[in-house]
């Protein structure tokens, strides 16, 4: 009966698998877990009603998506596109390997730099296209794999590295669960389990991302 607790996970992934709507399928993904977890109706909403509180600081984003919007109509890509190609010497990999090791950076010093809206978007995926462009004429499916590589960095650095703050809200929830099951850890401990990670993860995506550039070598355009 244990195991029927975990249904709330086997909701999420058949919610995203069949694309359904991502507010139900986490609504009731939570409904599900709560009850089968013998929460009461009152108790449950109480409980996602205290969540939300607690947790609102991270809706905060949203406050700098008219700023984006502003800097972008008044050609902030422009002038990242014009600026890279200007630089002959920066490749897409070499753009791809710096703002990965910004991302990680950003994650030692626990600075949230809230990627993809705010950076890949407006900034990196523009500035790898120019450096691509350099080479070569690009396809479609050219643009399409570089906007995807360039979310795919910022999605490493930031999952791979976010614990190496010992006061970041993923390090304090760990360590809280971990001691309300009876194995108490601490943040330090966490985040030096934490440091080969990262370092594991920024060697292995930034030769991928070199492996990646290869393509825009060659002077003909991509199948």
């Amino acid at each position: 009966m244990e195991y029927l607790k975990l249904l709330g996970i086997v909701i999420i992934v058949l919610g995203f698998a069949f694309k359904w709507d991502t507010v139900a399928v986490v609504v009731i993904a939570a409904l599900a877990t709560g009850l089968l977890a013998g929460m009461d109706i009152p108790t449950l909403l109480t409980t996602l009603g205290q969540s939300f509180v607690q947790n609102r600081v991270v809706s905060l984003f949203f406050l700098t998506l008219p700023m984006i919007g502003l800097v972008e109509s008044h050609g902030l890509k422009e002038v990242a596109v014009n600026g890279i190609q200007k630089m002959k010497s920066l490749t897409a990999s070499r753009i791809l390997n710096l703002y990965l090791i910004v991302r990680e950076l950003g994650g030692v010093f626990g600075i949230s730099l809230s990627g993809q809206v705010q950076f890949v978007r407006p900034l990196i995926t523009p500035m790898v296209t120019a450096a691509a462009e350099v080479k070569r004429p690009l396809t479609e499916k050219d643009l399409d794999e570089i906007k995807g590589r360039s979310a795919a960095v910022d999605n490493f650095g930031n999952f791979f590295a976010q614990n190496l703050f010992v006061a970041s809200g993923g390090v304090l929830l760990i360590v809280s669960t971990m001691t309300s099951l009876k194995h108490p850890v601490t943040g330090t401990q966490i985040v030096l389990y934490t440091i080969p990670v990262a370092v594991v993860t920024l060697v292995t995506v930034a030769l991928y991302n070199i492996w990646f550039d290869r393509r825009f070598n060659d002077t003909k355009e991509g199948n």
